[in-house]
Protein backbone atom coordinates (compact mmCIF):
# COMPACT_ATOMS: atom_id res chain seq x y z
CA UNK A 1 0.00 0.00 0.00
CA UNK A 2 0.92 3.87 -0.92
CA UNK A 3 0.16 5.83 1.75
CA UNK A 4 -0.43 9.89 0.61
CA UNK A 5 -0.98 12.70 3.20
CA UNK A 6 -3.06 15.94 3.18
CA UNK A 7 -5.14 15.49 0.46
CA UNK A 8 -7.49 18.48 1.17
CA UNK A 9 -11.59 17.94 -0.45
CA UNK A 10 -14.58 20.67 -0.35
CA UNK A 11 -17.14 20.02 2.37
CA UNK A 12 -19.43 19.19 -0.16
CA UNK A 13 -17.27 16.54 -1.62
CA UNK A 14 -17.71 12.91 -2.57
CA UNK A 15 -15.31 10.38 -0.90
CA UNK A 16 -15.52 8.35 -4.20
CA UNK A 17 -13.38 11.21 -5.91
CA UNK A 18 -10.43 9.98 -3.07
CA UNK A 19 -9.45 7.32 -5.63
CA UNK A 20 -9.07 9.90 -8.68
CA UNK A 21 -7.11 12.27 -5.91
CA UNK A 22 -4.85 9.33 -5.91
CA UNK A 23 -4.54 8.71 -9.19
CA UNK A 24 -3.76 12.21 -10.21
CA UNK A 25 -0.93 12.72 -7.20
CA UNK A 26 0.91 9.09 -8.38
CA UNK A 27 0.50 10.08 -12.07
CA UNK A 28 -1.04 6.56 -13.05
CA UNK A 29 -3.90 5.56 -14.73
CA UNK A 30 -7.49 6.02 -12.58
CA UNK A 31 -7.95 1.61 -13.68
CA UNK A 32 -4.90 1.30 -11.81
CA UNK A 33 -6.43 2.22 -8.80
CA UNK A 34 -7.54 -1.27 -6.77
CA UNK A 35 -8.30 0.36 -3.62
CA UNK A 36 -8.58 2.59 -0.96
CA UNK A 37 -8.51 2.82 2.57
CA UNK A 38 -9.07 5.91 4.97
CA UNK A 39 -6.94 6.34 7.44
CA UNK A 40 -7.71 9.59 8.76
CA UNK A 41 -10.10 12.50 8.14
CA UNK A 42 -9.94 15.75 10.06
CA UNK A 43 -11.38 19.54 9.62
CA UNK A 44 -8.96 21.94 8.44
CA UNK A 45 -10.59 25.49 9.34
CA UNK A 46 -7.19 27.95 9.60
CA UNK A 47 -8.69 29.68 6.50
CA UNK A 48 -11.88 30.59 7.33
CA UNK A 49 -14.83 30.42 6.00
CA UNK A 50 -12.60 28.20 3.30
CA UNK A 51 -12.67 25.08 5.08
CA UNK A 52 -11.17 21.72 3.82
CA UNK A 53 -11.70 18.29 4.45
CA UNK A 54 -8.00 16.69 4.84
CA UNK A 55 -7.46 13.10 4.34
CA UNK A 56 -4.65 10.90 5.05
CA UNK A 57 -5.14 7.23 2.61
CA UNK A 58 -3.49 3.93 1.72
CA UNK A 59 -4.16 3.48 -1.59
CA UNK A 60 -3.80 -0.05 -3.63
CA UNK A 61 -2.13 0.22 -6.59
CA UNK A 62 -1.26 -2.00 -9.70
CA UNK A 63 2.65 -2.15 -10.39
CA UNK A 64 5.51 -1.60 -8.89
CA UNK A 65 4.87 0.70 -5.81
CA UNK A 66 8.83 1.87 -5.38
CA UNK A 67 8.65 2.72 -8.99
CA UNK A 68 5.04 4.34 -8.81
CA UNK A 69 6.38 6.57 -5.81
CA UNK A 70 9.50 7.74 -7.86
CA UNK A 71 8.11 8.17 -11.30
CA UNK A 72 5.14 10.68 -8.85
CA UNK A 73 7.43 12.60 -7.46
CA UNK A 74 5.17 13.20 -4.65
CA UNK A 75 6.13 14.38 -1.57
CA UNK A 76 3.33 13.32 0.20
CA UNK A 77 3.26 10.10 -0.69
CA UNK A 78 5.36 6.88 0.98
CA UNK A 79 5.14 3.33 1.71
CA UNK A 80 2.93 2.66 4.05
CA UNK A 81 4.25 1.79 7.73
CA UNK A 82 2.99 -1.88 9.03
CA UNK A 83 1.65 -1.62 12.56
CA UNK A 84 -0.80 -3.71 13.97
CA UNK A 85 -1.28 -4.83 17.86
CA UNK A 86 -1.86 -8.75 17.52
CA UNK A 87 -3.52 -9.71 21.39
CA UNK A 88 -2.43 -12.49 23.59
CA UNK A 89 -2.67 -15.91 22.38
CA UNK A 90 -4.96 -18.37 24.23
CA UNK A 91 -2.50 -20.04 26.53
CA UNK A 92 -4.01 -22.39 29.76
CA UNK A 93 -6.41 -21.34 32.31
CA UNK A 94 -5.07 -20.53 35.76
CA UNK A 95 -5.96 -22.45 38.96
CA UNK A 96 -8.51 -19.61 39.74
CA UNK A 97 -10.46 -17.66 37.39
CA UNK A 98 -9.25 -13.93 37.31
CA UNK A 99 -11.31 -11.53 38.62
CA UNK A 100 -12.60 -7.66 36.88
CA UNK A 101 -14.00 -5.56 39.33
CA UNK A 102 -16.18 -2.94 37.21
CA UNK A 103 -17.27 -3.11 33.62
CA UNK A 104 -16.31 0.06 32.22
CA UNK A 105 -13.98 1.18 29.25
CA UNK A 106 -11.17 -0.40 31.48
CA UNK A 107 -12.87 -3.17 32.85
CA UNK A 108 -14.23 -4.35 29.71
CA UNK A 109 -11.38 -4.41 27.73
CA UNK A 110 -9.19 -6.58 31.04
CA UNK A 111 -11.43 -9.03 30.73
CA UNK A 112 -12.04 -8.90 26.86
CA UNK A 113 -7.93 -9.98 25.96
CA UNK A 114 -8.40 -12.33 29.14
CA UNK A 115 -11.10 -14.29 27.87
CA UNK A 116 -9.44 -14.50 24.71
CA UNK A 117 -6.45 -15.62 26.29
CA UNK A 118 -8.55 -18.70 27.22
CA UNK A 119 -8.89 -17.48 31.28
CA UNK A 120 -12.46 -17.41 31.64
CA UNK A 121 -12.78 -13.94 34.27
CA UNK A 122 -15.32 -13.19 36.36
CA UNK A 123 -16.78 -9.50 36.00
CA UNK A 124 -18.39 -8.10 39.02
CA UNK A 125 -20.16 -5.01 38.31
CA UNK A 126 -21.78 -3.23 40.82
CA UNK A 127 -24.88 -1.43 39.13
CA UNK A 128 -27.03 -3.43 35.87
CA UNK A 129 -27.04 -4.05 32.87
CA UNK A 130 -27.03 -1.74 30.28
CA UNK A 131 -30.95 -1.74 29.20
CA UNK A 132 -32.00 -1.73 32.52
CA UNK A 133 -29.25 0.65 33.43
CA UNK A 134 -30.35 3.29 30.65
CA UNK A 135 -34.40 3.14 31.57
CA UNK A 136 -33.10 4.00 34.99
CA UNK A 137 -31.15 7.08 34.09
CA UNK A 138 -34.15 8.09 32.04
CA UNK A 139 -36.41 8.03 35.24
CA UNK A 140 -34.18 9.92 37.04
CA UNK A 141 -33.54 12.65 34.42
CA UNK A 142 -37.61 13.15 34.16
CA UNK A 143 -38.28 12.79 37.61
CA UNK A 144 -35.09 13.18 39.92
CA UNK A 145 -35.57 9.42 41.16
CA UNK A 146 -31.82 8.59 41.96
CA UNK A 147 -30.79 4.99 42.30
CA UNK A 148 -27.53 4.85 43.98
CA UNK A 149 -26.91 1.54 42.25
CA UNK A 150 -27.51 1.94 38.96
CA UNK A 151 -26.97 5.62 37.43
CA UNK A 152 -25.13 7.35 34.69
CA UNK A 153 -22.07 7.07 37.16
CA UNK A 154 -22.36 2.83 37.75
CA UNK A 155 -23.22 0.02 35.55
CA UNK A 156 -22.74 -2.08 32.47
CA UNK A 157 -20.10 0.22 30.49
CA UNK A 158 -19.43 2.98 33.45
CA UNK A 159 -19.43 6.17 32.54
CA UNK A 160 -18.38 6.30 29.40
CA UNK A 161 -21.31 5.33 28.24
CA UNK A 162 -23.05 8.66 28.98
CA UNK A 163 -20.57 10.64 27.92
CA UNK A 164 -20.51 10.48 24.26
CA UNK A 165 -17.80 7.92 23.88
CA UNK A 166 -15.58 10.12 22.50
CA UNK A 167 -12.84 7.87 21.36
CA UNK A 168 -9.92 10.42 21.06
CA UNK A 169 -6.67 10.67 23.32
CA UNK A 170 -3.56 12.11 23.56
CA UNK A 171 -1.86 8.63 24.34
CA UNK A 172 0.15 7.11 21.28
CA UNK A 173 -0.28 2.84 21.80
CA UNK A 174 0.20 0.47 19.19
CA UNK A 175 -3.51 -1.17 20.95
CA UNK A 176 -5.24 2.01 19.77
CA UNK A 177 -6.26 0.82 16.20
CA UNK A 178 -7.31 -2.50 17.79
CA UNK A 179 -9.62 -1.15 20.49
CA UNK A 180 -11.04 0.90 17.63
CA UNK A 181 -11.76 -2.15 15.89
CA UNK A 182 -13.64 -3.76 18.58
CA UNK A 183 -16.01 -1.12 18.74
CA UNK A 184 -16.72 -1.21 15.45
CA UNK A 185 -17.69 -5.06 15.52
CA UNK A 186 -19.46 -4.41 18.07
CA UNK A 187 -21.86 -1.87 16.46
CA UNK A 188 -20.10 1.40 16.19
CA UNK A 189 -20.22 3.46 12.86
CA UNK A 190 -16.91 2.78 10.64
CA UNK A 191 -15.90 6.13 10.64
CA UNK A 192 -14.40 5.85 14.40
CA UNK A 193 -11.18 4.00 12.26
CA UNK A 194 -10.20 7.11 10.69
CA UNK A 195 -12.26 10.76 12.06
CA UNK A 196 -9.65 12.83 13.80
CA UNK A 197 -12.19 12.83 16.83
CA UNK A 198 -13.83 9.47 16.90
CA UNK A 199 -16.87 9.09 18.95
CA UNK A 200 -19.43 6.74 18.75
CA UNK A 201 -22.61 8.30 20.67
CA UNK A 202 -24.48 7.50 23.72
CA UNK A 203 -27.51 6.08 21.93
CA UNK A 204 -25.36 3.64 19.98
CA UNK A 205 -22.90 2.63 22.86
CA UNK A 206 -25.64 1.67 24.63
CA UNK A 207 -25.75 -1.84 22.11
CA UNK A 208 -21.81 -1.65 21.88
CA UNK A 209 -21.36 -2.57 25.08
CA UNK A 210 -23.79 -4.94 25.60
CA UNK A 211 -22.54 -6.76 22.25
CA UNK A 212 -19.09 -6.67 24.12
CA UNK A 213 -20.50 -8.25 26.97
CA UNK A 214 -21.82 -11.25 25.16
CA UNK A 215 -18.70 -11.82 23.52
CA UNK A 216 -16.94 -12.12 26.75
CA UNK A 217 -19.45 -14.36 27.84
CA UNK A 218 -19.22 -16.65 24.47
CA UNK A 219 -15.97 -17.28 25.40
CA UNK A 220 -16.24 -18.53 28.77
CA UNK A 221 -16.26 -15.12 31.07
CA UNK A 222 -19.11 -14.80 33.60
CA UNK A 223 -20.55 -11.23 33.88
CA UNK A 224 -22.20 -10.67 37.04
CA UNK A 225 -24.60 -7.39 37.87
CA UNK A 226 -25.30 -6.35 41.14
CA UNK A 227 -22.46 -7.48 42.57
CA UNK A 228 -20.56 -4.58 44.36
CA UNK A 229 -17.29 -5.51 45.97
CA UNK A 230 -17.44 -4.14 49.71
CA UNK A 231 -13.99 -6.11 51.11
CA UNK A 232 -11.35 -8.68 50.62
CA UNK A 233 -9.51 -10.82 52.04
CA UNK A 234 -5.20 -11.68 51.97
CA UNK A 235 -2.72 -13.81 53.30
CA UNK A 236 0.76 -12.91 53.38
CA UNK A 237 0.42 -10.03 51.45
CA UNK A 238 -1.21 -11.90 48.39
CA UNK A 239 -4.99 -11.58 47.84
CA UNK A 240 -7.24 -14.52 48.70
CA UNK A 241 -10.35 -13.42 47.85
CA UNK A 242 -13.20 -10.66 47.95
CA UNK A 243 -16.45 -10.18 49.67
CA UNK A 244 -19.43 -9.01 47.99
CA UNK A 245 -22.29 -6.55 49.62
CA UNK A 246 -24.64 -9.39 49.66
CA UNK A 247 -22.93 -11.64 51.59
CA UNK A 248 -20.85 -13.85 48.66
CA UNK A 249 -17.44 -14.58 48.83
CA UNK A 250 -15.47 -15.16 45.18
CA UNK A 251 -12.25 -17.32 46.05
CA UNK A 252 -9.16 -15.60 43.45
CA UNK A 253 -5.45 -14.46 43.73
CA UNK A 254 -5.74 -11.93 40.75
CA UNK A 255 -8.25 -9.18 40.56
CA UNK A 256 -8.22 -6.14 38.11
CA UNK A 257 -9.48 -3.20 40.14
CA UNK A 258 -11.17 -1.44 37.72
CA UNK A 259 -13.80 0.60 39.97
CA UNK A 260 -13.94 3.97 37.96
CA UNK A 261 -13.58 7.66 39.78
CA UNK A 262 -16.74 7.81 41.49
CA UNK A 263 -16.66 4.86 43.78
CA UNK A 264 -15.99 6.46 46.82
CA UNK A 265 -17.11 4.06 49.08
CA UNK A 266 -14.30 1.65 47.69
CA UNK A 267 -11.78 3.96 47.50
CA UNK A 268 -12.67 4.51 51.64
CA UNK A 269 -12.74 0.50 51.81
CA UNK A 270 -9.07 0.22 50.43
CA UNK A 271 -8.24 2.99 52.59
CA UNK A 272 -9.08 1.19 55.44
CA UNK A 273 -7.92 -2.05 54.53
CA UNK A 274 -4.12 -0.43 54.06
CA UNK A 275 -4.22 -0.34 50.45
CA UNK A 276 -1.38 2.54 49.98
CA UNK A 277 -2.88 5.10 47.65
CA UNK A 278 -2.44 9.17 47.42
CA UNK A 279 -4.01 12.23 46.75
CA UNK A 280 -3.65 13.48 42.87
CA UNK A 281 -4.01 16.68 41.12
CA UNK A 282 -8.13 16.42 39.34
CA UNK A 283 -10.11 19.44 38.05
CA UNK A 284 -13.45 20.68 39.02
CA UNK A 285 -15.44 23.26 37.49
CA UNK A 286 -19.03 23.71 35.72
CA UNK A 287 -20.49 22.46 32.31
CA UNK A 288 -20.61 25.72 29.84
CA UNK A 289 -22.92 25.64 27.05
CA UNK A 290 -23.60 27.77 24.07
CA UNK A 291 -25.70 27.55 20.69
CA UNK A 292 -23.94 24.57 18.18
CA UNK A 293 -24.47 27.55 15.28
CA UNK A 294 -22.58 29.64 17.23
CA UNK A 295 -19.84 27.39 17.90
CA UNK A 296 -20.25 26.29 14.16
CA UNK A 297 -20.13 30.34 13.00
CA UNK A 298 -16.35 30.74 15.56
CA UNK A 299 -15.08 28.03 14.31
CA UNK A 300 -15.43 27.68 10.40
CA UNK A 301 -16.60 31.29 9.50
CA UNK A 302 -19.88 29.65 8.89
CA UNK A 303 -22.31 27.70 9.31
CA UNK A 304 -22.55 25.06 6.74
CA UNK A 305 -24.66 22.17 7.41
CA UNK A 306 -22.43 19.68 5.08
CA UNK A 307 -20.03 20.04 8.06
CA UNK A 308 -19.78 17.98 10.83
CA UNK A 309 -21.15 20.54 14.08
CA UNK A 310 -17.78 22.29 15.07
CA UNK A 311 -16.19 21.42 18.48
CA UNK A 312 -13.14 23.35 20.02
CA UNK A 313 -10.21 22.54 22.82
CA UNK A 314 -9.14 25.88 24.84
CA UNK A 315 -6.88 26.33 27.46
CA UNK A 316 -5.74 29.34 29.46
CA UNK A 317 -2.76 29.36 32.04
CA UNK A 318 -3.16 31.41 35.50
CA UNK A 319 -0.79 32.28 37.96
CA UNK A 320 -3.39 30.45 40.33
CA UNK A 321 -4.29 26.99 38.30
CA UNK A 322 -4.89 26.10 34.57
CA UNK A 323 -8.56 26.35 33.21
CA UNK A 324 -9.02 24.19 30.62
CA UNK A 325 -12.46 22.76 28.54
CA UNK A 326 -12.89 18.85 28.69
CA UNK A 327 -15.28 16.55 26.89
CA UNK A 328 -16.71 18.85 24.59
CA UNK A 329 -19.93 17.45 23.01
CA UNK A 330 -21.15 19.01 19.90
CA UNK A 331 -25.15 19.15 19.43
CA UNK A 332 -24.52 17.51 22.62
CA UNK A 333 -26.79 17.78 25.99
CA UNK A 334 -25.87 18.34 29.79
CA UNK A 335 -26.98 15.47 31.51
CA UNK A 336 -27.33 14.79 35.27
CA UNK A 337 -24.67 12.32 36.80
CA UNK A 338 -25.43 12.22 40.63
CA UNK A 339 -24.59 8.74 42.17
CA UNK A 340 -25.34 9.64 45.91
CA UNK A 341 -28.65 10.77 46.87
CA UNK A 342 -28.61 14.58 48.38
CA UNK A 343 -25.98 15.21 45.71
CA UNK A 344 -25.91 17.02 42.15
CA UNK A 345 -23.35 16.24 39.45
CA UNK A 346 -23.24 17.67 35.61
CA UNK A 347 -21.86 15.79 32.72
CA UNK A 348 -22.29 16.04 29.14
CA UNK A 349 -23.48 13.83 26.18
CA UNK A 350 -24.08 13.93 22.40
CA UNK A 351 -26.26 11.21 20.71
CA UNK A 352 -24.42 9.70 17.30
CA UNK A 353 -25.93 12.08 15.77
CA UNK A 354 -25.32 15.82 17.27
CA UNK A 355 -28.59 17.18 16.40
CA UNK A 356 -29.04 18.80 19.70
CA UNK A 357 -29.50 22.48 19.59
CA UNK A 358 -26.46 23.51 22.12
CA UNK A 359 -23.05 23.00 22.46
CA UNK A 360 -21.64 22.22 25.79
CA UNK A 361 -17.84 21.17 27.73
CA UNK A 362 -16.61 21.07 30.95
CA UNK A 363 -15.08 24.01 32.19
CA UNK A 364 -12.69 23.11 34.90
CA UNK A 365 -10.27 24.06 37.18
CA UNK A 366 -6.81 22.33 37.86
CA UNK A 367 -6.97 21.03 41.65
CA UNK A 368 -3.87 20.30 43.72
CA UNK A 369 -3.70 18.83 46.83
CA UNK A 370 -2.27 21.73 48.63
CA UNK A 371 -5.80 23.11 47.55
CA UNK A 372 -7.59 21.07 49.21
CA UNK A 373 -9.37 22.09 52.47
CA UNK A 374 -8.68 18.60 54.27
CA UNK A 375 -5.13 17.32 53.45
CA UNK A 376 -5.34 13.56 54.06
CA UNK A 377 -5.42 11.10 51.29
CA UNK A 378 -9.15 10.99 50.13
CA UNK A 379 -9.60 14.84 51.55
CA UNK A 380 -10.37 15.60 47.38
CA UNK A 381 -13.70 13.08 47.42
CA UNK A 382 -15.08 14.55 50.63
CA UNK A 383 -14.76 18.28 48.69
CA UNK A 384 -16.31 16.96 45.77
CA UNK A 385 -18.62 14.94 47.82
CA UNK A 386 -19.65 18.56 49.90
CA UNK A 387 -19.47 20.93 46.59
CA UNK A 388 -22.37 18.24 44.99
CA UNK A 389 -24.62 18.38 48.24
CA UNK A 390 -24.50 22.23 48.13
CA UNK A 391 -25.22 22.37 44.58
CA UNK A 392 -27.98 19.90 45.82
CA UNK A 393 -29.40 22.49 48.54
CA UNK A 394 -28.86 25.89 45.85
CA UNK A 395 -30.81 24.19 43.29
CA UNK A 396 -33.72 23.52 45.48
CA UNK A 397 -33.41 19.65 47.19
CA UNK A 398 -34.54 18.14 43.91
CA UNK A 399 -31.87 17.26 41.76
CA UNK A 400 -32.16 20.71 39.48
CA UNK A 401 -28.55 21.71 38.94
CA UNK A 402 -27.74 25.73 39.94
CA UNK A 403 -27.32 27.96 36.80
CA UNK A 404 -26.44 31.55 35.59
CA UNK A 405 -25.70 33.07 32.56
CA UNK A 406 -21.75 33.87 32.11
CA UNK A 407 -22.52 37.86 31.84
CA UNK A 408 -24.20 37.57 35.24
CA UNK A 409 -21.47 35.66 36.76
CA UNK A 410 -19.01 38.00 35.07
CA UNK A 411 -20.74 40.73 36.98
CA UNK A 412 -21.31 39.29 40.31
CA UNK A 413 -25.26 39.24 40.17
CA UNK A 414 -27.31 36.43 40.24
CA UNK A 415 -29.22 35.19 37.12
CA UNK A 416 -33.42 35.12 37.05
CA UNK A 417 -33.76 33.21 33.72
CA UNK A 418 -32.67 32.16 30.42
CA UNK A 419 -31.40 34.07 27.85
CA UNK A 420 -30.65 33.41 24.21
CA UNK A 421 -29.31 29.97 25.16
CA UNK A 422 -32.11 27.83 26.32
CA UNK A 423 -29.99 25.12 29.47
CA UNK A 424 -30.74 21.12 27.81
CA UNK A 425 -29.65 20.11 31.47
CA UNK A 426 -32.63 17.70 32.99
CA UNK A 427 -34.54 17.63 35.43
CA UNK A 428 -33.99 21.22 35.49
CA UNK A 429 -31.83 24.56 36.81
CA UNK A 430 -32.24 27.20 39.42
CA UNK A 431 -31.12 30.14 38.24
CA UNK A 432 -28.96 31.60 41.03
CA UNK A 433 -25.30 33.29 41.99
CA UNK A 434 -22.69 30.11 41.19
CA UNK A 435 -20.46 32.09 43.86
CA UNK A 436 -23.27 30.37 46.40
CA UNK A 437 -21.63 26.55 45.34
CA UNK A 438 -18.61 26.83 44.18
CA UNK A 439 -15.43 27.19 45.89
CA UNK A 440 -13.52 30.58 45.89
CA UNK A 441 -10.49 29.63 43.72
CA UNK A 442 -13.14 27.86 41.43
CA UNK A 443 -14.59 31.13 40.67
CA UNK A 444 -12.13 33.48 40.79
CA UNK A 445 -10.03 31.12 38.06
CA UNK A 446 -13.21 31.21 36.19
CA UNK A 447 -14.03 35.05 36.06
CA UNK A 448 -10.24 34.85 35.07
CA UNK A 449 -10.03 32.73 32.22
CA UNK A 450 -13.52 33.62 30.60
CA UNK A 451 -12.84 36.92 29.23
CA UNK A 452 -9.35 35.33 27.54
CA UNK A 453 -10.99 32.47 26.11
CA UNK A 454 -13.05 34.31 24.28
CA UNK A 455 -10.45 35.29 22.43
CA UNK A 456 -9.67 32.45 21.39
CA UNK A 457 -13.14 31.20 20.47
CA UNK A 458 -15.42 34.40 19.63
CA UNK A 459 -18.81 34.33 21.40
CA UNK A 460 -17.18 31.83 24.02
CA UNK A 461 -17.85 34.07 26.98
CA UNK A 462 -21.09 35.58 25.50
CA UNK A 463 -23.28 36.71 28.54
CA UNK A 464 -26.39 34.00 27.20
CA UNK A 465 -24.30 31.01 27.41
CA UNK A 466 -25.09 29.26 30.80
CA UNK A 467 -23.22 27.67 33.27
CA UNK A 468 -24.52 24.90 35.34
CA UNK A 469 -22.39 23.22 38.06
CA UNK A 470 -20.85 21.69 39.27
CA UNK A 471 -18.76 19.09 37.26
CA UNK A 472 -16.76 17.28 39.85
CA UNK A 473 -16.37 13.90 38.08
CA UNK A 474 -13.90 14.63 35.26
CA UNK A 475 -10.98 12.44 37.36
CA UNK A 476 -10.39 10.88 40.15
CA UNK A 477 -8.72 12.85 42.74
CA UNK A 478 -6.61 9.53 44.09
CA UNK A 479 -4.26 6.99 42.96
CA UNK A 480 -3.79 4.17 44.10
CA UNK A 481 -0.45 2.95 43.84
CA UNK A 482 1.05 -0.13 41.72
CA UNK A 483 4.26 -1.14 40.77
CA UNK A 484 6.44 -1.83 37.27
CA UNK A 485 3.66 -5.16 37.27
CA UNK A 486 0.75 -3.17 37.31
CA UNK A 487 0.19 -4.74 41.15
CA UNK A 488 -0.98 -2.85 43.93
CA UNK A 489 2.51 -2.09 45.96
CA UNK A 490 0.16 -3.10 49.16
CA UNK A 491 -1.44 -6.82 47.60
CA UNK A 492 0.27 -8.52 45.52
CA UNK A 493 -2.24 -10.42 43.15
CA UNK A 494 -4.99 -6.93 42.73
CA UNK A 495 -4.15 -4.83 39.74
CA UNK A 496 -5.37 -1.10 40.21
CA UNK A 497 -6.44 0.02 36.87
CA UNK A 498 -8.38 2.79 34.61
CA UNK A 499 -9.51 6.01 35.81
CA UNK A 500 -10.42 5.35 38.95
CA UNK A 501 -6.94 4.07 40.18
CA UNK A 502 -5.72 7.26 38.62
CA UNK A 503 -4.22 6.31 35.56
CA UNK A 504 -6.49 6.75 33.11
CA UNK A 505 -8.23 9.89 31.72
CA UNK A 506 -11.48 8.83 28.94
CA UNK A 507 -12.58 5.90 27.84
CA UNK A 508 -9.10 5.05 25.07
CA UNK A 509 -6.89 5.57 27.54
CA UNK A 510 -8.54 3.57 30.09
CA UNK A 511 -9.59 1.10 27.27
CA UNK A 512 -5.80 0.82 27.12
CA UNK A 513 -4.26 0.48 30.72
CA UNK A 514 -6.98 -2.45 30.84
CA UNK A 515 -5.52 -4.32 28.47
CA UNK A 516 -2.04 -3.58 29.67
CA UNK A 517 -3.26 -4.90 33.23
CA UNK A 518 -4.80 -7.93 31.56
CA UNK A 519 -1.45 -8.81 29.47
CA UNK A 520 1.00 -8.42 33.13
CA UNK A 521 -1.76 -10.87 34.53
CA UNK A 522 -0.97 -13.36 31.17
CA UNK A 523 2.61 -12.21 31.72
CA UNK A 524 2.81 -13.27 35.49
CA UNK A 525 0.79 -16.69 34.22
CA UNK A 526 3.22 -17.46 31.48
CA UNK A 527 6.04 -17.25 34.25
CA UNK A 528 4.09 -19.64 36.21
CA UNK A 529 3.59 -22.31 33.89
CA UNK A 530 7.62 -22.00 32.72
CA UNK A 531 8.42 -22.56 36.11
CA UNK A 532 6.28 -25.18 36.37
CA UNK A 533 7.37 -27.02 32.88
CA UNK A 534 10.79 -26.72 34.48
CA UNK A 535 10.15 -28.76 37.57
CA UNK A 536 9.03 -31.32 35.87
CA UNK A 537 11.87 -31.77 33.19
Amino acid sequence: MIRIREIAMAPEHNPAQLGFEAARLLKVQNSKIRGVNIIRRSIDARKKPDVKVMYTIDVAVDGNENKILKFSGCKRAAIAPVSYYKPPKPMPAAEKRPVVIGFGPAGMFAALILAMAGQKPIVLERGENAQTRHEKVETFWAAGKLDESSNVQFGEGGAGTFSDGKLNTGVNNPRIGWILERFVEFGAGEDILFDAKPHVGTDVLLHVVQNLRKRIIDLGGEVLFNSQVTGFSSQNGRLTGLELADGRRIICDTAVLAIGHSARDTFEMLHEKGIEMEAKPFAMGVRIEHKQSLINISQYGCDNPTLPPADYKLVQHLDDGTVYTFCMCPGGYVVAASSETGGVVTNGMSYADRAGENANAALLVTIHPDDIPEKDVLGGVRWQRQIEQKAYEVGGCTYRAPAQKVGDFLAGKPSEGPGDVQPAYRPGVTWCDLHRVLPEKITRCLKLALPKLDGSLKGFAGPDAVLTAPETRSSSPVRILRDENKQSVTLQGLYPCGEGAGYAGGIMSAAIDGIQCAEAILASLEGFYEKKTEKRV
